[in-house]
Protein backbone atom coordinates (compact mmCIF):
# COMPACT_ATOMS: atom_id res chain seq x y z
CA UNK A 1 0.00 0.00 0.00
CA UNK A 2 2.68 2.50 0.94
CA UNK A 3 4.34 2.20 -2.48
CA UNK A 4 1.09 2.48 -4.42
CA UNK A 5 0.44 6.14 -3.64
CA UNK A 6 -3.05 5.35 -2.31
CA UNK A 7 -2.33 6.68 1.22
CA UNK A 8 -1.79 10.14 -0.24
CA UNK A 9 -5.16 10.04 -2.03
CA UNK A 10 -7.63 8.63 0.51
CA UNK A 11 -8.43 8.53 4.19
CA UNK A 12 -9.63 5.12 5.48
CA UNK A 13 -12.74 4.82 7.63
CA UNK A 14 -12.91 2.17 10.35
CA UNK A 15 -16.52 1.06 10.93
CA UNK A 16 -17.93 -0.68 14.00
CA UNK A 17 -21.42 -0.34 15.47
CA UNK A 18 -21.08 -2.75 18.40
CA UNK A 19 -21.62 -1.71 22.00
CA UNK A 20 -18.46 -3.57 22.99
CA UNK A 21 -15.95 -2.98 20.22
CA UNK A 22 -12.42 -4.36 20.51
CA UNK A 23 -10.72 -1.12 21.58
CA UNK A 24 -7.21 -2.57 21.58
CA UNK A 25 -7.80 -4.18 18.17
CA UNK A 26 -8.94 -0.84 16.73
CA UNK A 27 -5.87 0.92 18.13
CA UNK A 28 -3.66 -1.73 16.52
CA UNK A 29 -5.53 -1.38 13.20
CA UNK A 30 -5.03 2.36 13.32
CA UNK A 31 -1.30 1.83 13.83
CA UNK A 32 -1.20 -0.53 10.82
CA UNK A 33 -2.80 2.16 8.67
CA UNK A 34 -0.20 4.67 9.88
CA UNK A 35 2.65 2.30 9.03
CA UNK A 36 1.20 2.00 5.50
CA UNK A 37 1.43 5.77 5.10
CA UNK A 38 -2.12 6.93 5.86
CA UNK A 39 -1.79 10.19 7.79
CA UNK A 40 -5.49 10.52 8.66
CA UNK A 41 -8.18 7.98 9.55
CA UNK A 42 -11.93 8.31 10.22
CA UNK A 43 -14.06 6.30 12.66
CA UNK A 44 -17.69 5.39 11.95
CA UNK A 45 -20.26 4.78 14.68
CA UNK A 46 -24.07 4.60 14.55
CA UNK A 47 -26.93 6.26 16.37
CA UNK A 48 -29.60 4.00 14.83
CA UNK A 49 -30.32 1.22 12.39
CA UNK A 50 -27.44 -1.12 13.17
CA UNK A 51 -28.89 -3.52 15.75
CA UNK A 52 -31.32 -5.72 13.85
CA UNK A 53 -33.04 -6.25 10.53
CA UNK A 54 -36.56 -5.69 11.90
CA UNK A 55 -35.79 -3.26 14.70
CA UNK A 56 -38.57 -0.68 15.07
CA UNK A 57 -37.43 1.31 18.10
CA UNK A 58 -33.97 2.57 18.90
CA UNK A 59 -32.23 1.31 22.04
CA UNK A 60 -30.27 4.42 23.01
CA UNK A 61 -27.98 2.61 25.46
CA UNK A 62 -26.51 0.39 22.75
CA UNK A 63 -25.60 3.34 20.56
CA UNK A 64 -24.37 5.43 23.48
CA UNK A 65 -22.01 2.61 24.50
CA UNK A 66 -20.78 2.48 20.88
CA UNK A 67 -19.86 6.20 21.04
CA UNK A 68 -18.13 5.74 24.39
CA UNK A 69 -16.08 2.84 22.99
CA UNK A 70 -14.97 4.99 20.03
CA UNK A 71 -14.00 7.75 22.45
CA UNK A 72 -11.77 5.19 24.21
CA UNK A 73 -10.13 4.30 20.89
CA UNK A 74 -9.62 8.00 20.16
CA UNK A 75 -8.08 8.65 23.57
CA UNK A 76 -5.57 5.82 23.03
CA UNK A 77 -4.64 6.97 19.52
CA UNK A 78 -2.15 9.65 18.43
CA UNK A 79 -3.93 13.02 18.46
CA UNK A 80 -2.96 13.94 14.91
CA UNK A 81 -4.28 10.82 13.15
CA UNK A 82 -8.04 11.00 13.82
CA UNK A 83 -9.76 13.19 11.23
CA UNK A 84 -13.25 12.71 12.66
CA UNK A 85 -16.12 10.39 13.56
CA UNK A 86 -18.92 9.75 11.07
CA UNK A 87 -22.08 9.26 13.13
CA UNK A 88 -24.20 7.08 10.85
CA UNK A 89 -27.92 6.38 11.03
CA UNK A 90 -28.99 3.51 8.82
CA UNK A 91 -32.52 3.39 7.42
CA UNK A 92 -32.17 -0.19 6.21
CA UNK A 93 -30.26 -2.98 7.88
CA UNK A 94 -29.22 -4.12 4.41
CA UNK A 95 -30.24 -3.34 0.84
CA UNK A 96 -32.83 -6.11 0.66
CA UNK A 97 -34.67 -5.35 3.91
CA UNK A 98 -37.61 -3.20 4.87
CA UNK A 99 -37.08 0.13 6.60
CA UNK A 100 -36.00 -0.03 10.22
CA UNK A 101 -35.74 2.49 13.06
CA UNK A 102 -37.22 5.48 11.27
CA UNK A 103 -35.63 8.83 12.08
CA UNK A 104 -38.41 10.25 14.34
CA UNK A 105 -38.04 7.43 16.91
CA UNK A 106 -34.25 7.76 16.79
CA UNK A 107 -33.95 11.51 17.43
CA UNK A 108 -33.35 11.00 21.19
CA UNK A 109 -30.55 8.57 20.35
CA UNK A 110 -29.06 11.04 17.88
CA UNK A 111 -29.13 13.79 20.52
CA UNK A 112 -27.55 11.56 23.19
CA UNK A 113 -24.82 10.33 20.84
CA UNK A 114 -23.97 13.81 19.55
CA UNK A 115 -23.80 15.21 23.08
CA UNK A 116 -21.65 12.31 24.29
CA UNK A 117 -19.20 12.85 21.43
CA UNK A 118 -19.21 16.63 21.91
CA UNK A 119 -18.61 16.34 25.66
CA UNK A 120 -16.15 13.44 25.53
CA UNK A 121 -18.45 11.17 27.55
CA UNK A 122 -21.85 10.78 29.16
CA UNK A 123 -22.89 12.12 32.55
CA UNK A 124 -25.98 13.26 34.42
CA UNK A 125 -25.26 16.78 33.14
CA UNK A 126 -25.22 15.55 29.53
CA UNK A 127 -28.49 13.65 30.13
CA UNK A 128 -30.12 16.77 31.58
CA UNK A 129 -28.93 18.83 28.62
CA UNK A 130 -30.46 16.35 26.15
CA UNK A 131 -33.73 16.30 28.11
CA UNK A 132 -33.82 20.09 28.01
CA UNK A 133 -33.00 20.25 24.28
CA UNK A 134 -35.72 17.70 23.43
CA UNK A 135 -38.29 18.94 25.95
CA UNK A 136 -38.36 15.58 27.73
CA UNK A 137 -38.75 14.97 31.44
CA UNK A 138 -37.24 11.48 31.66
CA UNK A 139 -34.79 10.22 29.06
CA UNK A 140 -34.62 6.41 29.13
CA UNK A 141 -31.28 5.01 28.03
CA UNK A 142 -31.55 1.27 28.63
CA UNK A 143 -35.22 0.68 27.77
CA UNK A 144 -37.15 1.48 24.65
CA UNK A 145 -38.53 5.04 24.70
CA UNK A 146 -42.26 5.60 24.30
Amino acid sequence: LSGSGVPQLVQPMIWDYAADIDVEGKVQLLEKYRRCGFSKVWFASAFKGATGVNQSLTLIGHHLRNQLEWLQVASRSPADVLEGIALTGWQRYDHFSVLCELLPVAIPSLAVCLQALKNGGYSEKVKENVEKLLGMSNLEIDTFMR
